[in-house]
Formats: structure tokens, sequence, C-alpha cells
């Protein structure tokens, strides 16, 4: 009898694991080319996995990044209760949680903008921002944790025009740069039929660069056509010339997160972001 109920035991946490375990959320990593898509999928395996391991190869060289490449059974676990905020010239970190779609949600925002005019052209206030971030993680289960089971999808980058006579300005002979041209093409089609099998994007633009693009707007389209969720990370705050604020106030309806995947810089922030966004 008593092994009968042992067996009967184990078939039923064998039943729960595989059947109703939680499958885990496909992530893709898009953006133009050398926004840092490769650099930041690297950083993740490197924080989550294994630190000498490399999901591709970083180059200067455009479209680097041929075929998407996909790392399964990646766990994303962030405890972070007394993490200070970091800080940049030209940013309110403040905000980075809080798109301009959600905050409209927040019934005493709206009065407070009724109430003063000047304000509704900004995001969120300062002051209250801090409580309605502690009220939304208070309902997530915590302040400061995440958890989140990934797969990652590394993609090539996209672009609206591929001249192989831009690989030539990178030395490459005419040849392999018609060659890099063909497979850059097909790696763009490929990105875009990967969207048909992606749970959630962190969308990729380079800071230091006019957020303004065609690629840009037709992407963040394109997501929001499908409903595919999204995060703007705006890579490369390490620079001096990086502007990220100028990509919050280009699409103020999502979720603007300043990051630097090279030196790591606010990648904790982005982290929690996708535990909340991607869940």
């Amino acid at each position: 009898m008593n092994r009968r109920r042992r067996w009967q035991g184990s078939l039923s946490w064998l039943l729960r694991v595989f059947l109703f375990r939680k499958r885990a959320a496909k992530i893709g990593i898009y953006g133009p080319p050398n926004a840092g898509k490769t650099t930041l999928a690297n950083r993740i395996i490197h924080t989550f996995v294994d630190e000498n391991d490399d999901m591709g190869t970083v180059s200067e060289i455009p479209h680097e990044t041929r075929r998407a490449i996909r790392r399964e059974g990646i766990l994303i676990f962030i405890d972070s209760r007394s993490k200070l905020l970091p800080s940049h010239p030209y940013f309110d970190f403040s905000t980075v949680t809080a798109p301009a779609t959600e905050q409209g949600q927040d019934q005493d925002q709206d009065q407070n903008q009724n109430q003063n005019p000047t304000s509704a052209s900004r995001s969120t206030c300062k002051s209250e921002l801090p409580q309605k971030q502690r009220r939304e993680q208070k309902s997530r289960g915590g302040e400061g944790r995440g958890k989140l089971r990934l797969d990652i999808v590394d993609t090539p980058g996209l672009a609206t025009k591929i001249d192989f006579h831009d690989f030539m300005s990178f030395g490459l002979e005419e040849k392999e740069a018609k060659k890099r041209a063909k497979e850059a093409t097909e790696g763009v089609i490929d990105a875009i039929k990967w969207l048909n099998d992606i749970d959630g994007v962190v969308l990729l633009m380079d800071s230091t660069k006019d957020p303004y693009t065609q690629t840009n707007i037709v992407l963040i389209g394109n997501l929001e056509a499908r409903g595919i969720p999204m995060i703007i990370a705006a890579n490369k705050i390490d620079h001096a010339e990086s502007a990220p604020q100028k990509i919050a106030d280009a699409f103020p309806q999502h979720t603007v997160v300043p990051i630097s995947a090279l030196k790591g810089d606010n990648m904790e922030g982005l982290y929690m972001e996708m535990t909340r966004r991607f869940k």
C-alpha cells in the first residue's frame, strides 16, 4: 500500500512538473545594426548563465549577426530592494517604468494634471512617481524583486536599405561585401519572420543617434499592430553624447530604460522591467 502511494505521489509530481509548468517566454532583441543587440545578449548570458560564454560575435562592421540565434532556458532573478538609480545629465531615471499610456490610467495623476495644466505636458511628476512605483511593485508581489524564465533570440539588425558599398568602407573586398549584403538582407527577413513566434521584444536604440528613423518607426508600428509587449532600451549611455531623453520623448507611449550593455550601467533596471513586462 505504501509503495503504491509513493508511486502515485511521484506520478502526480511529474504531471505537475511537465504538464503545468509555465513555459519560458521567447524574448527577441531587435533594433537597427550596431545598436548593441549582441552585446546585450552576451551581457545577459554572462550575468545569468556563464561569464565566459558568448551568444554571438560583436563587430564594428554592421550586420555581424545575419541569422537569428536562440538561447533557451535562461532564468533572470533580481533582488535589489536597496539599489539606487543611476544618474545621467539628460535623462530622469525615475521615469523609466512609467510610460505615458500607463500613467494616464492613474486617477490621482489625472486629477493633478487637471488642477495644474502645465504639468500635462510631462509624463509624470517626480514627487508622485515613487509612491506609484511602490504600489505597482507591491501588487506584483514585493519591492525590488523579479524572476523570469526566458529564451533569448538575438536577431539580425533591421534596416530599410542595405548597400554593399557600406561594407567596402570597412575594408571588405567587393565580392565579400556583396556576399555580406546578401546575407544581411536575408537576415532582415529572418528577423521579421521571428515576430510570428515572439512573446516580447527588447527594442534597442542607440542613444547617441536620432531616434526618428524609418526603421524604428516601422518596427514599433509593427509590434503595436501585433500586440507584442515591448521595452525600449536606450543603449550606449556611457557615451558622452548620449541623449536617452530624446528616445523617451519620441516614443512616450512606451517604457524607455537607459542602459549601457557594454559597461553594464542600469542593467538591473532593464532586468526588473523585463520581469514585470514579460511575465
